[in-house]
């Protein structure tokens, strides 16, 4: 997506980094200093814990300034200026992550003063730039709306298929995901593709297995995509 889609989609983008992970990156214009830390959240109380962090370990610093996107829709998203002059810092911040299409992520800027004011036009370009290298420095990942399937298998057959479904892919791209299996009166092998594709799987399923093998749905969750 090119921005923060108003309506709820099958997949966003966000930093490519686990829960709570991402990347600190320094910039300096002018002898300022900027400290911008990014980090993949899923709540805002996540978001606010990374903001408090920050503003501890630089507790020198006067400026701590932040954005974070929030929701596969983008609809959750805040920003604050921190003592900078209003609207050159935290907006410029939210709207660099929104350009990106970014959701699921904080980012805070600390500044250090440096001598020579930037003036507002300099201050919004510093904080844009400084959020948009660190996201560029951790990269971005695709999560999709992911349907959850169990395909029942004899005991005896079970290896062969769940080593064949390790290494199915869909006509679309998508690879079959194995999360496990579960052994009780058959096999359970648990997988998982986007939701959209579960026509694919079927299809897929019916072609391994002379149309013995079937996907029953059993949820959806979000999940990771290189």
């Amino acid at each position: 997506r090119s921005c923060a889609a108003s309506s709820v989609s099958d997949r966003f983008l966000t930093i490519d980094a686990a829960p709570g992970d991402g990347t600190d990156v320094e910039l300096e214009i002018k002898r300022s200093r900027f400290l911008t830390r990014i980090r993949r959240v899923t709540t805002e109380e996540q978001a606010r814990a990374v903001i408090e962090e920050q503003r501890s370990t630089y507790f020198d610093a006067r400026h701590h300034c932040s954005a974070f996107v929030l929701g596969p829709d983008g609809r959750t998203a805040r920003s604050s200026d921190d003592g900078e002059p209003a609207g050159t810092a935290g907006v410029p911040m939210l709207t660099a992550l929104q350009r990106m299409g970014l959701t699921d992520v904080v980012a805070v800027v600390t500044r250090y003063f440096g001598g020579v004011k930037l003036g507002a036009g300099g201050l919004v370009r510093a904080y844009t730039d400084a959020v948009a290298q660190a996201a560029s420095a951790v990269g971005t990942r695709e999560v999709r709306l992911t349907g959850l399937f169990r395909v029942d298998v004899d005991f005896a057959a079970a290896g062969q298929v769940e080593d064949q479904l390790r290494g199915l892919v869909l006509p679309s791209g998508a690879p079959v995901i194995v999360d496990g299996v579960e052994w009780t009166d058959r096999a359970h092998i648990a997988v998982a593709v986007p939701s959209a594709l579960a026509d694919e799987l079927d299809t897929a399923l019916a072609t391994l297995s002379a149309g013995a093998l079937t996907a029953t749905p059993v949820g959806e969750r979000w999940t990771d995509y290189a």
